[in-house]
């Protein structure tokens, strides 16, 4: 007999935990993004599955995207799997996800398969979780930066159009030009481009001289 649990959209708003059981067997199907709350929306989940329930298998192909939440989401499952004879893996992992992983030093494939809970760190934490503490840090930072070429994209992508157009070079040129003229002049990418998409316009304005400047010399490396 296979039962359908209810969709769980409380939290967070975008993720979707999917629920079949089957015999003694439980498949979730996370859909959208491990993010803050992520957590609560997985112990509902493991909360509602029938007793008798013997193993957890969690397919995360349809996750898209995780920040340090999804660490939370997988020491939740981890714990689960502690209690009692109870098998929980997960699989299926892809995309920037996987690369999150990899960043933890965990198995990309399952990372429960060698998961210990992770001790709390404190003054006198040992070299291993503080390791474990410096991998989460660069975790945090490689997440951020994600999340902000996401949101700059666009922007980015038409500034290189500009350049493409007004220099005749490539995209790839185009964008080596922008990340050089970043450096340079010790500006953000997303700056860099809004200023060049913003003189590309009737009237807009020039970029600022520290960019302007920065943008010719990396023109002049890249745009022949």
């Amino acid at each position: 007999m296979t039962s359908a649990a209810p969709r769980l959209t409380d939290r967070p708003a975008g993720l979707v935990i999917e629920c079949r059981v089957e015999e003694e067997r439980a498949l979730l199907v996370p859909r959208g993004e491990l993010v803050q709350g992520c957590t609560e929306l997985l112990a509902e989940a493991l909360a509602g599955l029938p007793p008798g329930t013997c193993r957890v298998d969690v397919d995360m192909r349809h996750v898209m995207f995780m920040d340090t939440a999804g660490l939370q989401f997988l020491d939740l499952l981890n714990g689960h799997g502690h209690r009692g004879p109870l098998t929980v893996t997960t699989g299926h992992w892809r995309g920037q996800p996987r690369r999150t992983l990899e960043l933890a030093g965990l198995d990309t494939d399952d990372p429960l398969r060698t998961s210990e809970p992770r001790p709390a760190l404190s003054s006198s934490s040992s070299p291993v979780a503080l390791e474990r503490s410096e991998r989460l840090h660069d975790l945090q930072e490689e997440v951020e930066q994600l999340r902000q070429a996401i949101v700059s994209r666009p922007v980015i992508d038409q500034a290189r159009g500009v350049l493409m157009a007004v220099h005749s070079c490539t995209s790839e040129a185009a964008w080596d030009i922008l990340r050089e003229a970043s450096q340079l002049s010790n500006t953000k990418l997303r700056t860099v481009a809004e200023a060049v998409t913003a003189s590309a316009g009737n009237d807009g304005p020039p970029p600022p001289p520290e960019i302007r400047t920065a943008l010719r010399t990396a023109v002049a490396r890249h745009g022949r």
